[in-house]
């Protein structure tokens, strides 16, 4: 479940772990909650007979135990296949000698049965004894390397279902609404990009003809690669599959969270994946606003009012992972043993319910949205689920999809059909008629009891939808967390009818949206009802959820009755300690783009509403509490014209091949000139931000104007500024992260190639490797071309060969794989300019080497300042003799820049 749906007020975190999960172990925790197992067990029909009650006895044991230990191998299938065969041939079988640890048997990792090729494992040895025990102290050290390249994600296996049914394929526009810490989002990011390196090698062989001089031709055209293509590889890796971009991926992953401190937790999740196709925007996802698409050429002869069509983008897939309760987490979040109460669903039912319509809305018609949270409660999954598609037309727009064949070794049970809802004292109702009896009697005063609402519970058209097709996972089932999923899809556009608002306080214990009454607001005492006349106003507008005013104002209620709450639980995942963990470790269907467009702009030219463009008076009101800093500044998106000198330079300089797109380079600043650091995006990325960024002062951006879509981070850093050694040397360095989309259009003059294990082994373990005299020697096969080369920035293409593998067997245990590394080099020094993280990463998993690294740099500067100070004493001393201090070496990149923190990236405020 997704923690970033709504923007809370005041701009607090909300949900997440509390302290006292930490001071104090499982056994100090009693595990028993009255109400909680009352509920369930009524609601799951545990309370009679003996089966029914060996169930009963199954489910509360495993929300009882210490969840497994989990995590998945991500990045490209091609790696992160050889990453997962280490794991099975290195550690695997040193975990099995272990046999046990404190009496208790310790067990190998698994791979996660339902989970595709085997990219999921888990093991139940308990995470401190792989922590703090010796003999897991190379496997841990192994999790913590992978983990910080990003090669690993540490992710609750119940986390992984959602975005495994969107069935996303390339080409496709897909949207994660609540997603950090990033997990998901991650996952679905993957698909976008899954083929593509098999699509690239295609097309690469013919650039690289090409680049070696056929006469600028390109030999191979796309037809005659699909030619020779295997007929029983997978079709994403095919380049019909997605051939408008050379074989790159031409969708777009857009990734949203209301929290902007969250938001940069999530940019860090998924900035390791290096993706050109990725934008992530802070926004309220209750109103989350319609992205703009850049006009279509104006048609000669078209009249006035016909040129300029604004068009919006209207996504293939959608993941809902809303706020929710959290109960499913029971076995990670303990404290919820003691503080869950029901009233923690009631409060969130409403904003679920808008997530959901909106995120609908969006949808283009055959798209799905993936709706789930990790809670069991129908309040928040199956009662949603049946309202949301009761307000956006019923069944004959929205259909639930039998998602049964998916995932055959998933053990799931069916969603509910009917249900009771526990208010917050603990009592029990079946339908709305008995609230309603309720208030009309003296004890309910007409005011419902903890501000149940109709749409909560079952009624005759949710008994005609078949929400038997939703999905339950349950604790006993797979020894998991708990969670719920279900897919719908889109079958025709429709006009959205308002999100119905939660019932009015009493006058005395109104709302006055003033952040004290929002402090100490109960769930019973939140949020007025709008007015008639503004729910009259929402219904108007086109969208009949996001523009108008009373929806709007019930959102902000209702999320101020959420953040009331005493437990902080709305917004808890079971990835994101994991998450949080990892951001701790961290030392540092032929479809090209423009069908896609064409597309968009169809549906948009078929949809019954108008797309939601939030005005600037949709912002926070004026006495809503301000983050403590102000607001947050983000530096604007623009990108340099295709001639603009400085690209027109590194495309000189790095022999690019016109292939290259060149108009797709963007900075980040409001100048709009190259300052540090120089991005990439898809051409698709482009088209959002030019389109939704007023910033941005172009011919494009006066046709379509600019919208409040707050961007926070788009595309992949391809070069950083350097230093340079001459005029003669560019100084813009290729980023180790935008180095695979450039390398292979990169000319020879550029290339250098390394073939042998023993190179690459020497490369990593120095920093600024000397090769004056003979010692160029020690670097092999690229020494030998190093009189040859000139200054500056190479790519260092690692090509592995059959005639070296023998003489190399000894030299680690893994395979060298092709890859492409980025090569600085100055007047007397080389060095692969990768983080330190990096090279340690790729000596422990190629060479099972944990050898600390060797910084040339660093001695000689730590020498040079010796040299400076002895020199300052020898002055001020008498009879003393001082000697100049020895030069660095010019144009050497400083070791500190190779784990340089960029400033444009940096969370502004």
């Amino acid at each position: 479940m997704g923690r970033g749906g709504f923007k809370r007020k005041g701009g607090g975190r909300g949900g997440g772990r509390s302290t006292e999960r930490y001071n104090k172990s499982y056994p100090d925790l009693v595990k028993d909650n009255e109400k909680l197992q009352t509920y369930y067990n009524g609601l799951l029909r545990l309370e009679d007979g003996a089966e029914n009650a060996a169930e009963r006895e199954d489910f509360w044991a495993a929300f009882r135990r210490e969840l497994p230990h989990s995590f998945r191998f991500c990045g490209s299938k091609g790696h992160a296949q050889s990453v997962q065969k280490l794991l099975q041939t290195r550690y695997i079988p040193e975990i099995a000698q272990i046999g046990e640890y404190d009496g208790h048997p310790v067990s190998p990792p698994q791979a996660v049965p339902w989970y595709p090729d085997n990219l999921a494992w888990w093991m139940t040895t308990s995470k401190t004894v792989i922590r703090k025990f010796p003999p897991f102290a190379a496997f841990q050290k192994f999790l913590v390397s992978e983990t910080t390249v990003g090669n690993i994600s540490r992710q609750e296996v119940v986390s992984m279902i959602p975005p495994l049914l969107m069935d996303v394929h390339p080409g496709m526009a897909v949207l994660d609404l609540c997603a950090a810490p990033g997990s998901k989002a991650a996952q679905l990011l993957e698909m976008v990009h899954r083929g593509e390196e098999a699509r690239v090698r295609k097309v690469m062989r013919s650039i690289e003809k090409t680049l070696a001089g056929d006469n600028g031709v390109v030999s191979e055209t796309i037809e005659e690669v699909e030619e020779v293509e295997d007929d029983d590889e997978e079709p994403a890796a095919k380049l019909s599959a997605d051939p408008g971009d050379d074989g790159r991926a031409t969708g777009v992953l857009v990734a949203n969270d209301a929290d902007y401190k969250r938001s940069h937790l999530l940019i860090h999740q998924l900035k390791r994946l290096s993706s050109p196709n990725i934008i992530v925007t802070n926004h309220d996802a209750t109103i989350y606003p319609s992205l703009r698409l850049p006009p279509l050429p104006v048609e000669a002869g078209a009249k006035p009012a016909q040129q300029i069509q604004q068009r919006y983008l209207k996504f293939d897939r959608i993941l809902a992972d809303v706020p929710c309760s959290g109960d499913g987490t029971l076995r990670k979040n303990v404290n919820m043993w003691k503080e869950w109460n029901p009233g923690n669903a009631l409060g969130l039912h409403l904003v679920q319910v808008r997530i959901l319509v909106r995120a609908l809305q969006m949808l283009k018609t055959g798209g799905r949205v993936v709706y789930s949270t990790c809670s069991l409660n129908p309040v928040e999954n199956e009662s949603v689920v049946a309202s949301a598609i009761a307000l956006c037309g019923g069944p004959d727009k929205i259909e639930i999809l039998d998602s049964s064949n998916e995932l055959p070794q998933l053990k799931r049970r069916p969603g509910l059909k009917a249900w009771d809802i526990m208010d917050k004292s603990g009592r029990q109702w079946r339908n709305w008629e008995e609230v309603e009896t309720y208030m009309a009697s003296e004890e309910g005063g007409g005011i419902p009891p903890s501000r149940i609402v109709p749409t909560m519970f079952s009624n005759e058209a949710s008994d005609k939808l078949p929400l038997e097709r939703c999905l339950r996972v349950y604790p006993h089932l797979q020894d998991t967390g708990g969670f719920f999923i279900v897919v719908l899809q889109k079958k025709a556009e429709f006009k959205a009818k308002p999100v119905p608002n939660g019932p009015a306080a009493p006058k005395k214990q109104q709302h006055n949206h003033k952040p004290k009454a929002a402090e100490s607001a109960t769930t019973e005492e939140a949020a007025p009802a709008a007015t008639e006349a503004e729910s009259e106003a929402a219904a108007e507008t086109e969208n009949g959820d996001a523009n108008g005013a009373g929806i709007k104002r019930a959102a902000e209620d209702d999320v101020a009755s959420v953040d009331s709450q005493p437990v902080k639980k709305q917004k808890q995942d079971g990835e994101d300690a994991e998450a949080e963990a990892e951001a701790e470790v961290k030392t540092d269907a032929d479809v090209t783009e423009a069908d896609v467009k064409t597309e968009v702009e169809a549906e948009t030219a078929e949809a019954v509403e108008e797309p939601v463009v939030v005005p600037a008076a949709a912002t926070p009101a004026a006495d809503a509490p301000r983050p403590k800093n102000g607001p947050h500044y983000e530096e604007p998106f623009k990108y340099l014209a295709a001639d603009h000198p400085v690209v027109k330079e590194i495309q000189d300089f790095y022999a690019l091949s016109p292939r290259f797109p060149s108009d797709r380079f963007m900075v980040r600043n409001a100048f709009g000139e190259p300052a540090k650091a120089i991005y990439y995006t898809s051409g698709l990325v482009r088209d959002i931000l030019v389109a939704n960024t007023a910033s941005n002062d172009g011919p494009q951006q006066q046709r379509s104007g600019g919208t409040n879509v707050k961007f926070v981070h788009g595309g992949v850093r391809m070069f950083v500024k350097q230093e340079s050694p001459s005029a003669e040397v560019c100084r813009w360095r290729i980023q180790a992260e935008g180095l695979p989309l450039l390398s292979g259009y990169v000319g020879e003059s550029r290339v250098v190639r390394l073939h042998k294990k023993s190179t690459l082994k020497a490369l990593l373990v120095e920093m600024f490797p000397k090769f004056v005299d003979d010692e160029w020697k020690k670097l092999g096969e690229v020494g030998e071309r190093l009189p040859d080369l000139g200054m500056g920035c190479f790519v260092l293409k690692v090509e592995p060969r059959p005639e070296d593998a023998e003489s190399e067997a000894l030299v680690g245990d893994v395979p060298l794989e092709p890859m492409a590394l980025p090569l600085w080099k100055s007047f007397h020094s080389l060095n692969l300019m990768l983080p330190k993280e990096d090279r340690a990463a790729m000596l422990l998993r190629i060479f099972n080497d944990t050898t600390p690294l060797v910084n040339n740099s660093l001695k000689e500067k730590n020498n040079n300042k010796k040299t400076a100070d002895a020199a300052v004493d020898a002055a001020t001393a008498p009879a003393a003799t001082g000697e100049d201090a020895t030069m660095t070496d010019a144009g050497a990149a400083p070791a500190e820049e190779i784990n340089e923190y960029d400033a444009e990236d940096a969370p502004s405020s």
